[in-house]
């Protein structure tokens, strides 16, 4: 038996060597616990011990069963039965019970009968604790991941906590029937310590797994525990010591335990959990590596995930998911912008590409492909077949919705079922900001203004830090006239890392500050001599100047580059100034956009 001296839970399983409650090392206790491995104990009437179950697990066999006595001396007793001549302390069993038959028969049977049905009702119990358990259980069908608690020394192994919690995600995504929190919903909660019951709420399940992980030089350490957060029940807890190469294998037999844990049935042959996508793990590592700094969407983070992604393809060369994050990283470049998607398209379009001719069941690589056609290569009907074919391979991937309503339905001008799938997309992924940000913008383009600046105002009210939020809340006020508000949010960030030029420009150019507007159009000028502009915006500020030929020439520019919203000029009310310019319906036609 051991004990946490933090804690003082107390564990029966001697191969556990961290408190799964917080991480300590676990004490061994001096008195020994008694472990019945398989029969079960057979109690005599009157005995109140409740017998508890651990279970353990290991990648090598399946999980044993350990049944323990809760009575105080930890051991099912049987009550002394004095006979007459006869001292217990002395007598074996099988003596005591020849003596019996010889003497008294009646009395013998009747003891037999107690013992029988205080067995018979040992075994119901048992039968009704272990059936009761999984019923329990199947009636989840929601988990939050919430990012592993990296308690390494080292701080750079967090890419090994936040891949593990990612991967996990992953994995259990694949599940029918279940829904799971996505990455960018739960990533707030890391190394914050709140209340399991209040996560629950707030993303909307009613299951939570948490995960500490430990590394020491080329070991780990990892503890998790799933919570039912609707009772604060505990469902299943495990420590899992390991290789560094032994993580891949480490990450399956935690998604198989809790599928196992849960009852969940799997379609086909399981390989949504089961599915292995490289066999090396220092490729997996280094993958893991990559989405850890994409996630960071600073220029220097993506072009370092695009370095790792490129190793872990060098040790595998058969690597799909990390020839896709090529192709996302690239893909997103140009939007920021911190590269021109002349530069960015062809390698995005080459990396999914490969990903796709390794494996063409990818829902993520027909995502990423339809994402590039409808915003480089202004290809639609490519565009709708990638993004139906990845919702026909996950239709509960919230990344497929958003980008089919973002990238694809809204420039088209289907709004109803724009917003539709944004509202799938969130209901998938309620948390994500990026998405929320761009829902605003759905809604704005569907013209729908004050739905977009609440939208716009829930997203950054979740993380008031983040300014893709209040971008569109600008655009939203723009477009309904609320210019002062606007303007009290954009002139903030005149001098930021992250300006909103074309929101200041505009109302500048819409309120008559006129040579203020002029301005921001030339700090575009000046910029553009060293890096890439989208053009696109300047041309927003032109045609709220009046100025339809300046307007026109840098809408030209932005065809020239591919420019990423200019897939957007027939719905975007930005662009209502230049409609009745017959140069306005050529370049809608230039762009294969329904008329």
């Amino acid at each position: 038996m051991k004990r946490c001296p933090q804690c003082d839970r107390t564990y029966f399983d001697e191969t556990l060597n961290f408190c799964l409650e917080d991480g300590e090392w676990l004490l061994a206790d001096e008195e020994p616990a008694t472990a019945i491995q398989s029969a079960p104990p057979v109690i005599a009437a009157g005995t109140t011990a409740e017998p508890g179950v651990l279970t353990t697990a290991t990648a090598e066999s399946e999980p044993a069963t350990k049944i323990f006595s809760k009575t105080t001396d930890q051991t099912a007793i049987l009550p002394s039965v004095s006979v007459k001549g006869v001292s217990p302390q002395t007598t074996s069993s099988a003596e005591y019970l020849v003596g019996e038959l010889r003497n008294n028969k009646r009395i013998v049977l009747i003891a037999f009968a107690i013992l029988i049905l205080a067995a018979g009702g040992f075994g119901y119990w048992l039968f009704k604790t272990r059936r009761t358990s999984p019923s329990d259980a199947a009636s989840i069908n929601s988990i939050a991941v919430l990012p592993f608690q990296n308690k390494s020394d080292d701080a750079d192994t967090d890419y090994l906590s936040d891949g593990l919690t990612e991967s996990l995600i992953f994995r259990l995504t694949q599940l029918p029937g279940l829904k799971v929190s996505p990455t960018s919903s739960v990533i707030r909660y890391k190394d914050n310590e709140t209340d399991l019951a209040k996560i629950a709420n707030d993303l909307g399940v009613d299951s939570v797994m948490t995960g500490r992980m430990v590394k020491r030089g080329d070991n780990l350490d990892i503890t998790v525990e799933l919570v039912d957060t609707r009772n604060n029940k505990s469902l299943w807890g495990e420590q899992y010591q390991r290789k560094m190469s032994d993580l891949l294998a480490t990450q399956r037999d935690i998604a198989a335990s809790i599928v196992q844990k849960l009852q969940l049935k799997l379609n086909g042959d399981e390989k949504g959990i089961a599915k292995n996508y490289t066999d090396s793990s220092e490729a997996y590592q280094l993958y893991l590596k990559g989405r850890y700094h994409f996630a960071k969407r600073t220029k220097a983070e993506i072009l370092q995930s695009i370095d790792e992604y490129q190793q872990a393809i060098k040790l595998d060369p058969k690597f799909a998911l990390a020839y896709v994050g090529i192709a996302e990283a690239y893909s997103v470049m140009p939007s920021f912008p911190y590269m021109s998607p002349n530069e960015a398209n062809p390698l995005a379009k080459a990396a999914v590409a490969k990903a796709l001719e390794i494996d063409p069941d990818l829902p993520e690589a027909h995502t990423v492909a339809g994402m590039i056609a409808a915003t480089y290569d202004w290809d639609w009907a490519k565009a709708e077949s990638e993004f139906k074919r990845a919702l026909e391979l996950d239709p509960n991937l919230a990344l497929t919705h958003y980008r089919y309503a973002w990238t694809y339905l809204s420039p088209m001008g289907r709004h109803d079922e724009a917003v539709s799938e944004m509202k799938r997309a969130m209901e998938l992924e309620p948390l994500s900001l990026i998405q929320g940000a761009n829902f605003a913008g759905v809604l704005m383009y569907a013209r729908h203004f004050d739905q977009a600046i609440d939208q716009a105002k829930k997203t950054s009210d979740l993380d008031p830090n983040f300014f893709g939020a209040k971008n569109w809340l600008c655009h939203a006020y723009e477009a309904k006239g609320m210019y002062a508000e606007s303007l009290l949010i954009s002139e903030k960030t005149l001098q930021s890392e992250n300006p909103f030029l074309a929101d200041a420009g505009y109302v500048y150019a819409k309120t008559g500050r006129r040579q203020e507007a002029l301005a921001i159009t030339n700090r575009w000028k000046e910029g553009e001599k060293t890096k890439y502009v989208m053009n696109y915006w300047v041309a927003v500020v032109y045609a709220a100047l009046g100025d339809k030929d300046s307007a026109f020439a840098e809408l030209e520019k932005a065809y020239k580059e591919h420019d990423w919203f200019l897939q957007r000029i027939k719905v975007d009310p930005f662009m209502d100034p230049l409609r009745d310019d017959p140069r306005f319906a050529e370049m809608v036609k230039r762009l294969n956009l329904p008329e």
